[in-house]
């Protein structure tokens, strides 16, 4: 039980909520549950398969996360600053353990873990690992020099490998996007900088050059540049994608409408092409949409890097910045033939459990940290007075 105390300072915080990326990410799930639905009804039901059932997944998924990111809210979270090393223990365990007997092999990729009905896929939780434990050591750090740098690098390249061994690229490509957005937002020097930029040059080489990656994910990689050149069954997903946004036109098909998405023709669009059915179905302005309500959670994600009151809050908002930014760009992208294809989900909207747990507790954090942007190091509710400037941050 809260005493009069404790419920008059959860108060002070929650009063300080941020609407804007609240309602944006609530509305995009609430986009994405329906979405879903209108994917999966008719295929299930021509299959004989209860034509909800995805939906009253992805809705258990989305109340599982929703509740998670308002526990959240009720811790300071600086009090979770240790519990970074521990969840990315536990998170390495887990991708040890899934590319092991205990994984569940399926679609060419040992990611899951099966109990029962469900699936966990630990190379979700990897970005929520990495972000947390990035934090903790540059808030502890002074300043990110060289050493600072490259025991980072170290660290964060065992998920990194771990997870591109299953293999999930597009996940170990978020991972290493977000800790450079997190390392960049906490002052990483710009020649720095260049060297990463110039061994992810190199690196990218080396991987073509000696056949590192496999066929079919370089023709993935590589088949938007010369689609007419590419192997008939690589570009298929594109030619199907791009074919059912064209079809919407401006106001679309209508909902739960449209050849492509009744009949099947997009693969997986219930998970990595949900874009598909709201180009088909809801047309350029539903699309135009969804895209302005990442653009509204990308910009409230910015405001709180700016806005955060120390280090590790200001770390935690910016790997959230890249890991969703990055995810939906490249997602809605390969979807239009303009990025890669790759299993990269499209947050909060995408078919997937751990995906939208992770992301919920991300923003969670995020509110929080606005939230508690005006209490001082002790803790303690310290409002400020106008024309009170907040910590500077370098960048």
């Amino acid at each position: 039980m809260l005493h009069d105390r404790d419920k008059k300072s959860v108060w002070q915080v929650l009063r300080h909520i941020d609407i804007l990326l609240l309602a944006s990410t609530v509305s995009l799930t609430v986009i994405g549950i329906a979405m879903v639905y209108s994917v999966t009804k008719a295929q299930h039901t021509y299959l004989g398969v209860t034509p909800d059932h995805y939906v009253i997944r992805q809705f258990g998924f989305a109340i599982v996360g929703i509740s998670i990111m308002a526990v959240l809210l009720f811790f300071d979270y600086r009090h979770f600053e240790e519990l970074g090393i521990v969840v990315y223990v536990a998170v390495v365990i887990m991708l040890v353990g899934v590319l092991s007997n205990l994984g569940t092999h399926v679609l060419g990729g040992q990611r899951w873990f099966q109990f029962g009905p469900i699936q966990i896929q630990p190379s979700e939780f990897a970005l929520l690992a990495v972000i947390l434990l990035c934090a903790y050591i540059l808030s502890k750090s002074n300043g990110v020099g060289f050493k600072v740098l490259i025991f980072i690098l170290a660290v964060m390249s065992v998920p990194m490998l771990l997870v591109y061994m299953q293999p999930d690229l597009g996940t170990a490509i978020i991972i290493g996007v977000s800790l450079l957005v997190m390392l960049v937002a906490s002052g990483l020097r710009v020649r720095y900088i260049l060297l990463l930029l110039g061994l992810l040059v190199f690196g990218v080489f080396l991987i073509l050059h000696f056949g590192i990656l496999k066929p079919f994910q370089v023709e993935r990689l590589t088949a938007f540049l010369h689609p007419k050149n590419a192997p008939a069954g690589t570009v298929y997903n594109l030619q199907q994608s791009e074919n059912a946004i064209g079809a919407g036109g401006l106001l679309g098909q209508g909902y739960g409408h449209g050849a492509q998405t009744n009949l099947a023709f997009v693969p997986e669009q219930q998970t990595d092409f949900i874009f598909t059915a709201v180009g088909e179905q809801l047309g350029f302005l539903g699309t135009a949409s969804v895209v302005a309500l990442y653009s509204i959670m990308a910009w409230r994600l910015m405001r709180a890097i700016l806005l955060a009151r120390d280090q590790y809050g200001r770390t935690i908002a910016a790997g959230t910045l890249g890991v969703i930014s990055f995810s939906a760009f490249q997602n809605i992208g390969m979807t239009l033939g303009i990025m890669p294809i790759t299993g990269i989900p499209l947050p909060f909207m995408s078919s997937g459990g751990s995906a939208m747990v992770v992301f919920f507790a991300l923003i969670g954090l995020v509110l929080n940290v606005e939230m508690r942007r005006l209490q001082g190091v002790s803790g303690q509710y310290s409002p400020m007075r106008r024309g009170e400037e907040l910590p500077p941050i370098s960048i």
